[in-house]
């Protein structure tokens, strides 16, 4: 895909809004689906826009998809509905918060 201001300010808004590594987010998505009937593989674990993110996370700017661009533009519209990023976060809204981090945003983290 081909670079422009506006792709170069979403890939930046995205890796904002994104705070978790990938490590990080695998984690999150294996732990999340633990609790199901079977343990799913570790490549195929969360829900498809979480694994989405983190095959995002792990390409370079220049290698993004068209199909990329829009699940980024979801992720920061969505994390930007979600979160005002000035106010503090509630530890007790977990349900919000787990939403949140399989999207790849723990509002937790500083």
């Amino acid at each position: 895909m081909a670079h422009s201001p506006e792709l170069d300010a979403l890939w930046d808004d995205f890796h904002r809004v994104v705070n978790m590594t990938s490590a990080e987010l695998a984690d999150w998505l294996r732990v999340r689906d633990s609790g199901q009937t079977a343990e799913p593989l570790p490549d195929q674990a969360g829900p498809p826009l979480g694994q989405h993110v983190l095959a995002i996370l792990q390409k370079r700017r220049m290698d993004v998809t068209d199909d990329d661009v829009r699940v980024m533009r979801e992720v920061v519209d969505t994390v930007g509905d979600l979160v005002d990023m000035e106010e503090e976060p509630e530890a007790e809204d977990t349900r919000r918060r787990h939403q949140l981090m399989s999207m790849g945003h723990d509002p937790l983290k500083p």
